[in-house]
């Protein structure tokens, strides 16, 4: 088993990018490495493995990567939110604040039935928005969220706390200080 120091130490950090300040946490060296991959879906897999889990709900894109994984470890479905104008057929679309402005993200109407039991996934929850905004759109469809996973968390914007403070069990694999 991957210690928490072995995984990070697969996690690139690239200073100033997309803008000065920020310390842009890439799991790309995490997914390029497959023992420090299948570690870390082993690891989000873990709490959920007696969930009855139904559907892993991956936001774009980095969520894809680990969702698919994640829903063929808890033989779930997977689901994907995207980006708005990606899904071909009748979606369900919400709006969010960015830093800069808003943007917004879809999910196929029938994408999850009523009660199903969903696991939200993505690599990193920083302040929030998208993940409160997929949160948003399952609630619409009647899911039953049972939790969000992400790999990274950076305590300091606050994501993972708005999400418990909205009832939304939250569990994270690393966390790194500051953006």
């Amino acid at each position: 088993m991957y210690t928490r120091a072995m995984l990070i130490d697969h996690i690139r950090t690239i200073p100033d990018y997309p803008k000065p300040g920020i310390q842009f946490r890439d799991i790309t060296t995490l997914l390029a490495d497959p023992i420090a991959y299948r570690e870390t879906i082993d690891q989000l897999a873990a709490p959920y493995q007696n969930a009855r889990i139904d559907r892993v709900v991956g936001i774009e894109a980095r969520g894809f990567i680990l969702g698919g994984a994640l829903a063929d470890r808890l033989h779930a479905g997977f689901v994907p939110v995207r980006k708005k104008g990606k899904l071909p057929h009748e979606t369900l679309r919400v709006a969010y604040a960015l830093e800069y402005g808003t943007d917004e993200i879809e999910i196929h109407r029938d994408a999850i039935a009523h009660g199903e039991r969903v696991l939200l996934v993505d690599d990193l929850i920083a302040t929030g928005g998208t993940a409160l905004a997929a949160v948003q759109l399952l609630e619409t469809l009647d899911a039953t969220i049972v939790a969000a996973a992400f790999v990274i968390d950076l305590p300091e914007l606050g994501g993972s706390e708005k999400l418990r403070a909205r009832g939304i069990a939250t569990h994270t694999l690393l966390s790194f200080d500051g953006h």
